[in-house]
């Protein structure tokens, strides 16, 4: 009856999920959410981000992450779990972070003092007391060094998964090594936040795997290993600071003495983390091909595993590792929860109300067409934030349903390239919760869409990852299908429809929001009479 804990640290929260796993039955026995901004406001985070008036600028505070860890171990230990069953751990880190350890960092995690809490032990440990984060696009310029050293952005998809992406690490890196070439030059280690929180549990400097460093364009992903021409192109000596890649289920140690003297914990295992995007392909169960998933979270995202990994032309896809050891394509939109959450605030709408308007407003809402670009945007590239409108202008609440369909519309133009023909969606993340967001996914994508039975779909990964590399321990054989049977599986009953009438309808809309997006970019006519043809429709 072993227990497998996983944990998920995203941008504005680190969730714990606990499995129990007991011959073919599983049930998740215990959840834990710890947002930073409401339990940690010392750190003066704003949904998880350091404020700066830079709108280009997304950097957290490392040591908020751990003590965030800290916390939440210590709540686990006081849960009334029977921790002499935890088997192993592991987590999943927002992709693209990146920490940087000094060497007082590296003897620090090796002797962990458990009578002190984690972040007074660690205030000396960072070369950089702040970590970019994926929502940082200060590095247009690194890229473009980078893309040249390179050769080209095509040569670099090839290798690494995607062009050179200003929110990706190792432009990061480059940024840093220019501006801050003492500080780069101490820096021992350049950990993700993944091999970081790693490296706190089991108190040794953890490996990266390929899901979360092929998030960094310095991975060759038919290797999997760090690619040297990209690692040149970056910073000098960037090999030595690097962690080694290790496959996606390698133990990295035991539990720390800390954790088991501090707060009694077994000497579990600690497997290898990954990012959160790979870490939720496993916790949606999306295990082989054949179906896509989308995760309704800060930033949205469509994910689906691929057997080989074939790059997206445009260059706005990626493809990553995958845990299980094949690949995964995925589009980010930077504009996803908190674009839904500012509309409702301007509206001064409840959640309920939101879905009431949502529900009730026509398909199309008259001709209107909003690209909700509050943020710097991910796909399609925008650097300078600010909606645009076509169409009608709004009229009482029809940026519900305007922002909505303009997320769902772009989700379905820009992952057309990884699953040009689905039927079937796991939808996931906080919003995955409204009915009436995922009915607009399935008449736009024309597809059935399924919730998950269990939320928090990068920690439910984390942990079934982590029962997996046991397993496998045991018999290689061991089946992914038969790790994420009964927890990482749709709910039969939840499954929302698409309707005929309107999935005609959003096929059409589907063209006219990729030429306003591309008159928004400058690449296209005005769309004017494409809009008015739509306007005199009615459903």
């Amino acid at each position: 009856m072993a227990l497998y804990v996983g944990f998920d640290v995203s941008t504005q929260s680190l969730t714990a999920v606990v499995v129990e796993i007991v011959g073919t039955t599983r049930r998740v026995v215990h959840e834990d959410v710890l947002t930073y901004d409401e339990e940690l406001p010392h750190y003066g985070t704003r949904h998880g981000v350091l404020p700066d008036p830079d709108p280009r600028v997304g950097v957290s505070p490392p040591l908020m992450w751990a003590e965030a860890l800290d916390r939440v171990m210590a709540r686990l230990a006081a849960s009334g779990l029977d921790l002499s069953r935890i088997d192993a751990i592991s987590g999943a880190g927002q992709q693209h972070g990146s920490v940087y350890l000094s060497p007082a960092g590296d003897a620090t995690l090796a002797r962990l003092d458990p009578v002190r809490p984690l972040t007074a032990q660690l205030r000396d440990a960072f070369s950089r007391e702040v970590s970019p984060i994926w929502m940082d696009t200060t590095t247009a310029e690194e890229c473009a060094e980078i893309t040249a050293r390179i050769g080209g952005e095509e040569t670099l998809a090839r290798h690494t998964g995607s062009r050179a992406f200003e929110r990706f690490t190792g432009p990061q890196i480059r940024r840093f090594a220019k501006r801050a070439p003492g500080d780069y030059e101490k820096t021992s280690h350049i950990h993700l936040v993944s091999s970081f929180m790693a490296s706190l549990l089991a108190g040794v400097s953890a490996p990266l795997e390929p899901g979360d460093a092929s998030g960094m364009n310095l991975m060759d992903l038919r290797t999997r290993d760090w690619w040297a021409p990209a690692l040149d192109a970056t910073a000098p000596g960037l090999a030595a600071k690097l962690p080694p890649i290790v496959a996606p289920w390698s133990r990295v140690g035991a539990l720390a003495p800390y954790w088991q003297s501090r707060y009694g914990f077994p000497p579990a295992s600690v497997i290898a983390w990954t990012g959160d995007n790979p870490s939720s392909l496993v916790g949606t169960g999306l295990v082989a091909e054949g179906r896509l998933a989308i995760s309704l979270g800060t930033s949205d995202t469509v994910f689906a595993p691929m057997a080989t990994p074939e790059v997206e032309a445009s260059g706005t896809g990626h493809v990553f590792g995958a845990p299980t050891g094949a690949f995964m394509g995925l589009t980010c939109f930077q504009n996803g929860s908190l674009a839904r959450e500012q509309v409702r605030a301007d509206l001064g709408l409840s959640w309920p109300e939101f879905s009431c308007a949502l529900a009730e407003l026509p398909p199309g809402s008259g001709g209107r067409v909003m690209l909700p670009w509050f943020s710097p945007e991910i796909t399609p590239a925008v650097s300078v934030p600010g909606v645009r409108r076509y169409g009608a202008p709004p009229s009482g609440a029809s940026d519900v349903r305007a922002v909505v369909e303009g997320q769902m519309l772009s989700m379905a133009l820009h992952s057309r390239w990884m699953a040009p023909r689905i039927d079937t969606i796991h939808a996931t993340g906080g919003a995955a919760v409204n009915r009436d967001v995922l009915q607009v996914m399935a008449d736009v994508f024309g597809a059935d869409v399924y919730q998950l039975r269990v939320g928090h779909s990068a920690a439910l990964g984390a942990a079934l990852r982590a029962a997996h590399a046991r397993r496998r321990d045991r018999d290689p054989s061991t089946s992914w299908d038969d790790v994420v049977a009964g927890l990482a599986e749709p709910d039969a009953g939840s499954r929302i429809a698409a309707r005929r009438d309107r999935h005609a309808f959003y096929r059409d809309m589907l063209e006219i929001h990729a030429a306003c997006e591309a008159h928004a970019l400058g690449r296209g006519p005005d769309p004017a009479p494409l809009l008015d043809r739509i306007a005199s429709r009615t459903l």
